[in-house]
């Protein structure tokens, strides 16, 4: 469920007061993360490499209170759950949008991506939570190594957006460049880097 609140009476009274009417109130922060473990466990179990890091993106936000509200229009919403977003590739080459919510259990949040990712390709439908949970945004372009990417600035979507390209690997190790991108209204950089800082720990974890 999602609602409005009272800025005034949260603790992002003060950011929504500096950053709602800023002309550029988006933050792009970007960091190498190291992707071995994922790769390794990606292989092992023959799961898909996106999947596990929709999944760990998940799990990391999760325990940050300020990934639950979010400025939408002029408004401060509070959501009681988050959701990932994927871009998917549907049956006419197009791309469509599927939102997935984020799970506990690696199984259940595998399950429910096959499941909805699928749906969304061959019915060329977007699957939208948006209404119900705060989405994390994520666009993974793997025909490519990039060293990052800035997503839109104009406060129109204010979302949490992840981006990134093809792994790299370097002697035995892989490495993966991403870009995050968060309102400021949302949360401060000591949050966004907590948040970045457990994405690397779920990585590492994931067994």
């Amino acid at each position: 469920m999602a609602h409005e609140i009272d800025p005034k009476e949260s603790n992002r009274a003060k950011a929504f007061a500096l950053w709602m009417k800023a002309p550029n109130p988006m933050v792009t922060f970007f960091k190498t993360f190291d992707v071995t473990n994922l790769v390794r466990v990606s292989k092992k179990k023959c799961l898909k490499f996106n999947m596990l890091l929709d999944y760990c993106i998940g799990k990391a936000a999760v325990p940050i209170k300020e990934f639950y509200v979010l400025p939408v229009g002029d408004k401060l919403i509070q959501y009681d759950s988050i959701a990932v977003n994927t871009i998917v590739r549907n049956k006419t080459g197009e791309m469509s949008s599927c939102d997935i919510l984020a799970a506990e259990d690696m199984e259940t949040f595998n399950r429910d991506y096959l499941k909805f990712t699928k749906h969304a390709a061959e019915n060329c439908t977007d699957r939208d939570l948006s209404s119900d949970s705060m989405v994390i945004g994520t666009s993974a372009i793997i025909n490519t190594e990039i060293d990052g990417a800035v997503g839109m600035n104009s406060g129109i979507y204010n979302n949490p957006f992840m981006i990134w390209g093809k792994y790299k690997k370097k002697m035995f190790r892989y490495y993966l460049p991403v870009s995050f991108q968060f309102h400021h209204t949302q949360m401060d950089g000591a949050e966004a880097g907590r948040f970045l800082e457990n994405l690397q720990n779920e990585m590492n974890l994931l067994k």
